[in-house]
């Protein structure tokens, strides 16, 4: 009869299997990943083995605990059968005199067997789960002191909470991984955060978004306008705006219009105006949010413009440069590296040169062809003469800095900024010295050493890497930006090199006449033809390094297929393959060409080559695949491209896990199968991804399809990664329609108009505090609500509705 009640308590979660603990197999600490066998005591299943094998999302199992997984059995197809639990508890004993046995055991510093027996006297048989969901209950227990009680119970929950935190995330939907997250941020108090404001979960844990945490709180009893759900909405929506569309600010109207939509988006409840504004205020209180006149920011973003101005200012205020060479000593050095180098610089680049020299900052900007890549090279060739500095890293003793540093957002850019200068160029990230969670080691108080910093594809720059780059600048250092204005604005929040340039606050050369046009690059032509909004009559026409193939979209993947496979018989490799789509779903989108590409330039027609399979994609070795996840600590960032080097299937490696090894340009990054979520093909990417990277053959699909993607500075930027051969494909139309539609995506920013009001123009006065006195700080946010003025259906009522005062 025992055995039946067991069971059935059992059946209420799924199938199960009871056993005590033998032996560990294999343990993640970072992400509990485990698998263990044991000596199996019961089972729901037809299994009838003496032992199983036990894999999962688990903590450390101790040596003869008895446990209870709940999960299924699978057949692996290398290890047999084993039993995937979705979570577990330990066997606790179920009577007075266990209990009392068991909290008398060794695992109990300072607890003897009478003061067990005096604990299970008092609280029951079930005075463990008691203990665990409220541990001022032991004050219950006669002469039990605060200091054994207090053990106690962190005792029960190095043992038990986790278990009971991973049972209660599974009923409410968790899955292990997501569930083991949870935990590892809240620890022992998981479940009161779930049950008591679940909307915690949206701020704190990636992965988990506002409807998840919406629903969970429908089921706890947590809806309509309840404070904490109104405050997750509005975070989430600053959230979403900044890392969806790029925005450093929210104007307060439509903020306030877009948490009730997503408040009622349920159809269940109807929120007031009003609400959401109290929740806002509170918000500001408790610092969760920035206000600065109608603009609402989170504050990263708020104090990430505000430090960058800071930091600007700090370095233009440097004079030290403006007469340290006479003219005529820099146009003989300026002359000498020319006849050296053998080039002649134009007007414009020896500009850049001086202006680079003699200024404590300088953004030097312009489209594909007009020389950049030869100014920055001159900047640090006539910087070493002026200087009498040597441009070899060995020539300068341990203790001693080189004064050159190159830096840009992602590795492949930062290795083409070394292969064209001769010098070390790094990722910003790497500059820094990240170091993980805990940030950056080159900071105020740790700046960087060095005399002249050189930041190329600023363009790809946010204005958060972009504070913590200059808040690790030295007094004495001279910054050289190098970017593309006309290109794509960052991932992430902000177009920082645009609003500087829109600021008029910094020394700037435009370059504009084309050099390589005249090696006959049309390539170039068109780039610099669709920045005026225009495309050339000829386009269609074949021309040596560029055609346009006209096809319908059903006809894209055939295309691309063919035109890959033509360059692939004249000897090119996916290295140097390259197709960009905009879009990953459809026949035409990123998902489809990769497979078809795949097929294509590393096929494994007789399944000899080795291959893991993730979901509905198969990896093999030789595989070009890109990150999707910044890695710092392994100097891997989102868009690096790879090649896979080395599979390894659990049976061959200690960890007993399945791993891909991939190399990013010599970096290599190892991932086990839960983590090949953070990689995907890259036979074709998105244009986005492929920024700050050139192919020497790029093939760029454009049909109507793609119209909500189709954009002036998307399209420029996708045929600017092109250095040999440019093959469009598809509707004529689409490429023009495109063309000629400028960003209508613009980001809201404040950076250029901040830096307007810290930094005067010459002549002008500097105010050492114009940054802030010019935040209109006069109005609370309570009167900045009232002015957004969101009165969307809401009849006669007025603003001061939406305020609740307390008048004394």
């Amino acid at each position: 009869m025992e055995k039946q009640d067991s069971m059935d308590l059992f059946a209420e979660q799924g199938k199960f299997i009871k056993g005590r603990h033998l032996v560990t197999i294999f343990h993640n600490e970072q992400n509990l990943y485990t698998v263990v066998r044991i000596r199996v005591d019961e089972t729901d299943d037809s299994y009838d083995e003496k032992e199983a094998v036990i894999t999962g999302y688990l903590p450390k199992m101790h040596e003869h605990e008895t446990y209870i997984f709940y999960g299924e059995f699978k057949d692996h197809p290398k290890f047999g059968v084993q039993f995937h639990a979705s979570h577990y508890r330990k066997d606790l004993p179920q009577t007075k005199q266990g209990v009392a046995n068991y909290l008398s055991s060794e695992l109990f510093k300072g607890i003897g067997k009478k003061t067990a027996e005096q604990i299970v006297e008092t609280l029951g048989e079930d005075a463990i789960t008691r203990i665990l969901n409220q541990p001022s209950i032991l004050d219950k227990v006669p002469k039990l002191s605060p200091e054994k009680a207090k053990l106690l119970y962190d005792t029960l929950m190095e043992h038990q909470g986790l278990e009971q935190a991973m049972i209660a995330l599974n009923q409410y939907g968790f899955g292990p991984q997501l569930s083991m997250r949870i935990y590892q941020v809240y620890k022992e108090m998981t479940i009161e955060v779930v049950q008591n404001n679940p909307y915690k979960l949206v701020e704190d844990i990636e992965g988990v978004g506002f409807g998840r945490a919406d629903e969970l709180g429908y089921q706890i009893g947590i809806s309509g306008n309840h404070p904490d759900r109104i405050k997750a909405a509005c975070l989430y929506i600053l959230e979403m705006e900044s890392m969806q569309a790029g925005h450093v600010y929210i104007e307060a109207k439509p903020l306030l219009q877009s948490v009730r939509k997503l408040l009622e988006e349920n159809k269940r409840d109807t929120i007031e105006y009003r609400d959401i504004s109290n929740e806002l205020i509170k918000l500001e209180e408790e610092g969760k949010i920035m206000a600065e006149g109608q603009k609402i920011y989170l504050p990263s973003l708020y104090f990430s413009e505000k430090g960058l101005v800071t930091n600007i200012k700090r370095i233009l205020k440097q004079t030290q440069y403006d007469e340290q060479f006479p003219e005529s000593e820099f146009l003989l050095a300026l002359g000498n590296l020319e006849e050296r180098l053998g080039v002649q610089y134009a007007p414009t680049q020896k500009e850049a040169i001086q202006t680079a020299l003699l200024s404590p900052m300088l953004i030097l900007t312009g489209g594909p062809g007009t020389g950049k890549t030869t100014v920055i090279k001159g900047i640090v060739e006539l910087y070493a003469e002026l200087h009498g500095c040597s441009l070899e890293p060995n020539d300068y003793k341990k203790e001693e800095p080189f004064p050159f540093l190159l830096a840009a957002p992602t590795g492949r850019a930062a290795k083409r900024m070394a292969e064209s200068t001769g010098l070390p160029a790094v990722t910003i990230h790497r500059l820094l010295g990240w170091n993980g969670t805990e940030g950056f080691d080159r900071h105020e108080e740790s700046p960087l050493e060095g005399k002249i910093l050189i930041v190329d594809e600023t363009s790809m720059v946010d204005v958060w890497l972009a504070n913590q780059l200059f808040k690790a600048l030295p007094e004495n250092m001279q910054v050289i930006l190098v970017g593309d204005e006309d290109q794509l604005p960052s991932v992430g929040p902000g177009q920082v090199l645009k609003d500087l340039l829109r600021s008029e606050r910094i020394p700037t050369v435009r370059l504009t006449d084309i050099y390589r046009q005249a090696e006959g690059s049309s390539i170039i032509e068109l780039a610099h033809e669709m920045k005026k909004g225009k495309l050339p009559a000829n386009i269609s026409a074949q021309r040596a390094d560029r055609s346009f193939i006209k096809c319908q979209p059903g006809q894209i993947a055939d295309v691309v297929e063919k035109v890959v496979l033509n360059a692939k018989k004249k000897g090119y490799s996916s290295k140097d393959i390259q197709v960009l789509a905009p879009m990953y779903r459809g026949p035409a989108g990123i998902d489809r060409l990769n497979e078809i590409l795949q097929e294509i330039l590393n096929p494994n027609p007789d399944g000899t080559r080795k291959e893991l399979s993730f979901g509905d994609v198969k990896y093999r070795i030789g595989d070009k695949v890109l990150q999707l996840v910044n890695q710092p600590e392994n100097n891997v960032f989102n868009g690096d491209m790879g090649e896979i080097v080395s599979i390894f299937y659990a049976k061959e490696n200690t960890e007993k896990q399945d791993m891909i090894v991939v190399s990013f340009d010599g970096a290599e990054a190892t991932y086990t199968r839960q983590d090949l979520n953070q990689i995907t093909h890259a036979y074709c990417c998105s244009v986005h991804k492929s920024q700050g990277s050139e192919f020497p053959i790029v093939i760029l699909p454009v049909v109507k399809s793609y119209y909500r993607m189709l954009r002036r500075n998307l399209l420029y930027t996708a045929i600017t990664r092109s250095r040999q051969f440019l093959i469009l494909c598809g509707e004529e139309d689409a490429l023009k329609i495109g063309v000629e539609r400028a960003d209508e995506q613009a980001r809201l920013t404040t950076l250029s108009e901040k830096l307007r009001d810290a930094i005067p123009l010459n002549g002008e006065t500097m105010q050492e505090d114009a940054a802030e006195s010019s935040l209109p700080e006069t109005l609370t946010l309570e009167e900045k609500l009232l002015q957004a003025d969101p009165m969307i259906g809401m009849g006669n009522i007025t603003p001061y509705d939406f305020i609740e005062k307390e008048y004394s």
